[in-house]
């Protein structure tokens, strides 16, 4: 599972929680991996030095990478924080988009396609919905 994040966004930080929840349960099943890709000129607050202050605070249990040139983000497609993408044993993308249905609040929730697609991978099954919308901030591309 590859994430795209940064540090300021609004939708990010609603996330987190569920994303460390999601790679503590399977997280063994697969690699994990986060990655900010904006750009630190216009958001100082996506650096790499407030990035590691980060993985402390949100007590992430997964890598947090900084994309600097932003080429994994063009390479993937990426376009918002977060949005995930899903790959299968064989590297080919079975899933990209958001979360869930409501990142105000877990409680909400009514439909979780990023967990169900990871079930489907995880038992060799056809991820029924490969793409859904990734709500959150855009990346913020260098000039």
């Amino acid at each position: 599972m590859v994430m795209f994040i940064c540090n300021h966004c609004p939708y990010v930080r609603a996330y987190i929680p569920r994303l460390v929840a999601l790679a503590s349960q399977y997280g063994g099943k697969g690699g994990v991996v986060a990655i900010s890709s904006n750009d630190v000129s216009t958001y100082p607050e996506d650096s790499f030095d407030h990035m590691r202050m980060m993985v402390g605070q949100w007590g992430l249990n997964f890598p947090y990478l900084y994309d600097e040139n932003q080429s994994v983000a063009r390479a993937y497609g990426a376009e918002r924080t977060p949005e995930i993408f899903l790959l299968d044993p064989q590297g080919v993308c079975r899933y990209e988009g958001g979360v869930d249905d409501s990142y105000q609040s877990e409680e909400k929730v009514k439909d979780r396609p990023l967990r169900d697609a990871i079930e489907q991978v995880i038992a060799g099954h056809e991820v029924t919905r490969p793409r859904t919308w990734a709500i959150g901030c855009t990346i913020k591309w260098k000039k």
